[in-house]
């Protein structure tokens, strides 16, 4: 009767407790915030970045637009001189004009050169179906005659788009006998904008577009341009907003596409250039870490279930065994063979996932490595840039070409890092050459200038009357000491009077030490580990010592850290020296 009590209660106990319920309910709940917080986070900093790049492709399309108007403007002066020219004007010979233009055209690069007579008729011209034509009464004619100085002139043409002119009249003994025309050809801008940029238009000082990538654009106002551009209604973007949950509010829409919105001054006119980049490529990457985490919490799921269904089918089994025939028994047996089956493959699909994780998460930590490199030679680039646009506004050339040197500097530096990863797997010291640590440091603490000056920090620096030399990359020695003098910085944070002291001293081995006076390290043991770090979240992933004490391991020396006596910590790294006899050695 005991048996048959428990059996006949059996089947009324519910098949999933209220405890792993629970537990389903809490990996969902925490799949869900986390998904939401990763999406959260990743757009944001997607976004700032992809904001970045469109300031700096607008700073260079402003500048490229600015080079080409100043070079152009100058060759109307030029030619108002050129005695062969005032010569054909007043002798009316023209038959050698023509072909002087092209010749000039080819040298300067202009669109095309055209020679006008005091009456308004193209005497000579690089393009010779416009010989005999009138041009007395447009602007670039007339401001010229009236003007003694360089007139520039837009004028819209029959197809839509814009022309652009230089003109200035040429005299000849007190006398206007012509005037010279030199058209500037802007469109090869459109066309190079169109294969880069989601969109791009310009605008003079009244407003109006003269530029864009969109033709129907030309001759409108923006705000004009815009208004047909957005979808169709409230409808359509509440569509739209509920499609992609991870869209951001728009700065404008660009062919019912959202856009963000980036605008610069160029220096010319009250000329104006703007920039809209969609949010595809934001949506993509971010979409792509949300499949990667609803992924791994869809294996979590389907291991508890796995094993529910394992507690169930036990349970089942237990229950079936209270039958004793030899026909249920087989049925069993066949039941057990085909789980069995289902668990291997289900084993099989579970490897290949793993596997796949596993690539991944290295691609990851890769792109991490190299995001953490490139990116002090990039916050130098914004920086230098940004100097080099205010010393062009204020007329100082010489001084802003200093700071597009400095740029070329570190854009050599990136791609030296860059075949320096790509060669990372062929560690050896064939490629080995001397290298002077005093010359090295002084290239690292150049690069970290904008970082220094921005947080007051104080370099003391100690020297020996010597060269210290070392046999070593020079690039992986630099990027050793901008990741040392960067750490240090950011240990100095908070405090009040910051301070580095670099010492680099040479006795039996090469040594370079960097002491900082913030607040020490807490974790030695743990200090060198890859992603161990202290920061705050974004401002480093935990690779920078991790992969300096491998390069100074393969160097064939060591770096170490501990906490200075009087506060604040000490980086030392130590490398073989390398004796004179060595470096006439390695010379021959």
């Amino acid at each position: 009767m005991a048996d048959e009590n428990q059996s006949a209660q059996l089947p009324r106990k519910s098949p999933i407790s209220w405890r792993v319920r629970g537990a389903i309910l809490l990996l969902a709940v925490i799949a869900a915030v986390t998904i939401w917080f990763t999406n959260r986070l990743l757009t944001d900093r997607f976004t700032e970045t992809t904001r970045n790049r469109a300031e700096l492709r607008l700073a260079l399309y402003s500048g490229n637009l600015l080079s080409e108007l100043r070079r152009n403007s100058i060759v109307p002066q030029l030619l108002a001189r050129d005695a062969a020219l005032i010569g054909a004007l007043n002798s009316g010979d023209y038959t050698q004009s023509s072909q002087r233009l092209i010749s000039f055209v080819e040298e300067i690069g202009a669109a095309s050169l055209m020679l006008l007579d005091d009456d308004g008729r193209a005497v000579a011209a690089t393009d010779r179906k416009r010989l005999g034509s009138s041009h007395r009464t447009e602007p670039y004619f007339v401001d010229a005659l009236r003007s003694n100085a360089t007139v520039f002139s837009t004028l819209r043409k029959d197809g839509g788009d814009y022309g652009f002119t230089y003109s200035r009249r040429i005299e000849s003994q007190g006398e206007t006998v012509g005037v010279i025309l030199v058209e500037v050809d802007l469109q090869k801008f459109e066309r190079a904008w169109a294969g880069i940029s989601d969109a791009v238009l310009v605008t003079d000082s009244e407003g109006t577009i003269v530029l864009a990538t969109e033709p129907r654009w030309r001759g409108l106002t923006e705000s004009d341009a815009l208004l047909r551009q957005a979808p169709a209604g409230a409808i359509e973007r509440a569509i739209r907003a509920t499609a992609d949950w991870t869209a951001l509010p728009a700065d404008a829409y660009v062919q019912g596409e959202a856009v963000m919105r980036m605008e610069s001054r160029i220096p010319f006119r009250g000329w104006r250039i703007a920039s809209f980049t969609t949010y595809a490529s934001i949506r993509e990457r971010v979409n792509g870490v949300l499949a990667l985490e609803i992924m791994g919490f869809a294996i979590l799921l389907a291991l508890a279930f796995y094993f529910l269904s394992r507690r169930t089918a036990f349970r089942l089994a237990i229950f079936q065994r209270e039958s004793a025939e030899l026909r249920q028994l087989n049925q069993r047996l066949q039941r057990e063979i085909a789980e069995r089956e289902r668990m291997q493959k289900s084993l099989d699909v579970a490897e290949q996932t793993l596997a796949q994780s596993s690539k991944l998460a290295a691609l990851g930590e890769m792109s991490a490595a190299v995001s953490h490199e490139l990116n002090q030679p990039l916050a130098a680039m914004k920086t230098y840039l940004a100097g080099a646009r205010l010393l062009l506004r204020r007329n100082r050339p010489d001084e802003a070409l200093a700071s597009f040197h400095r740029i070329d500097d570190l854009i050599e530096r990136m791609g030296a890092i860059t075949r320096q990863l790509k060669s990372y797997a062929r560690k050896g010291a064939e490629s080995f050459q001397p290298v002077e640590l005093g010359e090295a440091l002084a290239s690292a603490l150049s690069m970290m200038e904008p970082q220094l000056k921005q947080g007051k920090v104080r370099i003391n620096r100690v020297l020996p009357g010597e060269p210290v030399r070392v046999m070593g990359d020079r690039v992986r020695i630099e990027q050793v000491m901008v990741n040392l003098v960067r750490n240090a910085i950011d240990a100095t944070k908070g405090v009040e009077d910051p301070e580095i002291d670099i010492i680099l001293a040479a006795g039996e081995t090469a040594s370079l030490m960097v002491r900082d006076n913030g607040h020490g390290i807490e974790d030695l043991e743990a200090l060198f580990e890859p992603f161990y770090t202290t920061k705050q979240p974004g401002d480093g992933v935990g690779l920078g010592l991790a992969i300096s004490s491998g390069i100074v391991a393969d160097l064939g020396g060591r770096l170490t850290a501990r906490n200075a006596e009087g506060g604040g910590a000490v980086f030392e790294m130590q490398l073989p020296i390398l004796q004179d006899d060595s470096t006439t050695r390695a010379a021959e």
